[in-house]
């Protein structure tokens, strides 16, 4: 039996995950995410941390293997760290074993990770940085719609008639999006339009790395938003040598937690078989 916890450090959430693992099947325990609001990632890193250990009713030297992924390699009481990429392939397996592709869409960027049964990484793409398909752009122009966040993916799944944002820079979007308030463009079709093009960014992704058929799971912040992963239904649906099913989880906001928790659990147990127990930084 190996405790291991993942603890995802991205640019607008902490998400922390810790997981029982025993002769290759993974129990959860606990989870937990914490947003940045401009405050100490690493001092969230231990705040959620701390708060999973508490859920579970363990404390810290109840746990074999403490990974990191994302930003969180300078987290000081990790084990070890793993690239996200490599987490959320692995995260992405665990959510659904059929899948064969994930589509991480954070707050910065979007990448399309192609992946064996095994969560092995294939290939991937990435989005460049100032592109209009991110989760901080469609939180600005929420932000400037006044919209709750929450309230995104279902206003989006209103519109009649979305107007797409063509501007790949994200700068240039946010003044498309003012001048389609001004004509008085409705807030749902504003959504819907910069959900598809988002989507249209996020499908070119998966093509360039070869994706055609099995499943693509979506992970990242945006995994919930239920009006971009509807958008991404619809563009691929269009691509006629795309037979891919999208899907999205309750918990694809943990997949790069998840996959460093288990990753670590992996790497604790191959470790411990050679006499080398990992200890902490």
């Amino acid at each position: 039996m190996t405790i291991a916890a993942g603890i995802d450090v991205g640019t607008g959430a902490v998400k922390a995950a810790l997981f029982n693992v025993n002769g290759g099947e993974a129990t959860w325990l606990s989870r937990t995410t914490i947003r940045i609001r401009q405050r100490d990632p690493i001092e969230l890193a231990r705040a959620a941390f701390d708060e999973v250990l508490a859920d579970a009713k363990l404390s810290e030297k109840d746990v074999d293997y403490i990974a990191t992924t994302g930003e969180g390699e300078s987290v000081p009481f990790h084990t070890g760290h793993f690239y996200s990429m490599t987490t959320h392939a692995r995260g992405a397996i665990y959510l659904d074993p059929a899948s064969r592709s994930a589509l991480d869409v954070g707050a910065l960027h979007g990448r399309a990770i192609s992946i064996d049964e095994r969560g092995k990484v294939l290939s991937y793409k990435m989005t460049s940085q100032c592109a209009s398909g991110s989760g901080q752009f469609l939180e600005n122009i929420a932000r400037y719609l006044g919209i709750a966040q929450d309230e995104i993916g279902s206003l989006s799944k209103q519109a009649d008639n979305p107007e797409v944002v063509s501007s790949i820079c994200a700068v240039l979007a946010e003044t498309d999006v003012i001048n389609m308030v001004s004509r008085g463009i409705s807030a749902p079709n504003i959504l819907k339009g910069i959900h598809l093009s988002m989507a249209g960014r996020l499908s070119k992704l998966l093509k360039s790395i070869g994706t055609k058929e099995g499943v693509v799971m979506v992970t990242g912040g945006l995994a919930l938003d239920q009006g971009m992963v509807a958008a991404l239904i619809e563009d691929i649906s269009a691509i006629k040598d795309m037979k891919t099913t999208v899907r999205s989880h309750p918990d694809s906001i943990y997949a790069g937690a998840i996959g460093a928790a288990l990753w670590g659990a992996y790497r604790f147990d191959k470790l411990a078989a050679l006499g080398e127990v990992p200890k902490a930084a």
